[in-house]
């Protein structure tokens, strides 16, 4: 396995050297910023098909195997200046960085090549809107109140009606 090393987030002291992964050498092992770990980083192998995470917190050491199809998809994340290629999960730790850059050109590059290495789709997080509330739609909704449900429901019977005759009285 060759070992690629880089940080995520804080770059150490000299280094001028952002992240950078290539995802034709796979497996790759590289350390990323972990603002929960202890030393606040945590070491990630990235194979094909699984990514193991390894940290410590509070002295307590451990690996963390995921399937890369557990993962959303990847994620272009960041602002004008720099932005990140994320491998997104549903648990934001398990989240991992693949690519700072700020050359656009090179950024959508990676994203389509990560992205069929995996695949997994491509996701556009800052198009991202809030769903529309949705409107309660169930079975419950339309059934008779609890109080009504212990009477039984009658069939409506026809009660006798009596006719009255009519008087006509004779001159």
């Amino acid at each position: 396995m060759r070992r690629q090393t880089a940080t995520s987030g804080i770059a150490p002291a000299g280094s001028g050297r952002s992240l950078r992964l290539d995802p034709l050498s796979l497996p790759v092992r590289f350390d990323a910023h972990d603002p929960r770990a202890d030393g606040y980083t945590r070491q990630i192998e990235l194979h094909r098909e699984r990514v193991v995470l390894r940290r410590a917190v509070r002295g307590m050491r451990m690996a963390i195997n995921v399937r890369v199809s557990d993962f959303t998809g990847v994620a272009l994340r960041g602002n004008d200046e720099t932005q990140t290629l994320v491998l997104v999960h549903r648990d934001p730790s398990l989240s991992v960085p693949l690519l700072v850059s700020a050359d656009g050109d090179e950024l959508a590059e990676a994203w389509a090549i990560w992205s069929e290495l995996f695949a997994l789709p491509q996701l556009d997080e800052g198009a991202r809107k809030p769903a529309a509330r949705r409107r309660r739609c169930n079975a419950i909704r339309a059934r008779r109140p609890k109080f009504l449900m212990r009477r039984r429901a009658g069939v409506a019977r026809e009660l006798p009606v009596h006719r009255e005759r009519e008087i006509i009285a004779r001159n």
